[in-house]
């Protein structure tokens, strides 16, 4: 399998996950249909393109984030965007009370989410690139270390909210790809649809990037703005994934080398639509398999984490003995 996998080229590889993520939609639309067509076609479909949208920007970004970091094992989430995504929910319910939290608008809130991550990650950027004019690494450990103070003040938060508004709070601390808010999915595919517009313009200049940084800017490129407004692309997608179904943490880094081991090259132009590929088939049959077969008997975030922490650990441990 493998060595017949190897002699197909990048774009006959992308075609055969494409085909797989088309059999893996058709198998959730179809499998196990009890109720009407006209009822199950709208309702399974709205949620397959939420499905498709959270996996597609948690690959995409994942990719985007390795490629500047020069890193394999490092994700967005080491920016603390989960940690700010939990910060900002435990202090709406804590300052308006569960009562009020659960009757704030979709779209005013999926707003607030996405302008708060994106706007720290801006601000974070011009502190450190344009008035201290430090490098990358320093703005992950910078991350590293508000993902941190985020969760603890989380924590604290948390420990000073009483049962109910606790309960309230522990809906959106998890990923749950059963309540995904269909008011959302059309603002959701329309800025994801520019950033990533945007995005694709720069695939042969991540190529170029991904000589290092030094070698990029000798040959031309103009790296600090190219790393600007990836980022921001970046802390775009993540917030739009992390709005809708809650902090994936682990997912983006298993996608991201499972697309990179399959596309057998580090060309952008295969890469990034691969992962997204890869991501889509992977939730949308995991999704049918769990509430197909299964029967709700576990959550696909926690199936997802599990897999993605242990790919995490083994991917720590071959870097270790590499070095």
């Amino acid at each position: 399998m493998m060595r017949a996998l190897k002699r197909l080229s990048p774009a006959a590889r992308l075609a055969w996950v494409g085909l797989l993520t088309v059999l893996a939609g058709v198998a959730f639309m179809t499998w196990n249909v009890r109720a009407g067509w006209a009822f199950t076609l709208p309702f399974r479909g709205e949620k397959l393109v939420a499905i498709a949208l959270v996996g597609y920007c948690i690959a995409i970004s994942t990719v985007l984030f390795q490629t500047l970091t020069h890193n394999r094992i490092l994700t967005p989430g080491i920016m603390g965007f989960d940690a700010l995504y939990l910060l900002l929910q435990s202090v709406l319910v804590f300052s308006l009370g569960n009562l009020f939290y659960v009757q704030i608008n979709a779209q005013l809130k999926w707003l607030l989410d996405v302008a708060v991550m994106t706007g720290a990650v801006c601000a974070l950027y011009y502190w450190l690139f344009v008035r201290q004019r430090r490098d990358l690494h320093l703005l992950v450990l910078v991350g590293l270390i508000f993902g941190v103070l985020f969760r603890s003040f989380t924590s604290l938060i948390t420990r000073m909210m009483d049962p109910a508004e606790f309960d309230a709070l522990q809906d959106v601390m998890f990923a749950s790809f059963n309540q995904i808010d269909g008011s959302l999915l059309g603002i959701s595919l329309l800025v994801a649809a520019i950033v990533s517009a945007l995005l694709w313009r720069a695939r042969y200049a991540y190529d170029v990037l991904n000589l290092g940084d030094d070698p990029a800017i000798t040959l031309g490129l103009d790296q600090r703005t190219l790393v600007m407004r990836t980022l921001v692309g970046i802390a775009i997608l993540v917030s739009i994934a992390t709005a809708l179904v809650g902090p994936v943490t682990f997912f983006g880094l298993l996608v991201a080398n499972l697309a990179y081991a399959l596309a057998g090259t580090h060309q952008h132009r295969y890469v990034l639509p691969l992962a997204g590929l890869l991501a889509t088939a992977i939730l949308i049959g995991g999704q049918a398999i769990l509430e197909h077969l299964l029967h709700f008997g576990t959550g696909l975030s926690i199936l997802i984490e599990f897999g993605g922490g242990l790919f995490f650990i083994l991917l720590v441990i071959r870097q270790g003995r590499r070095s």
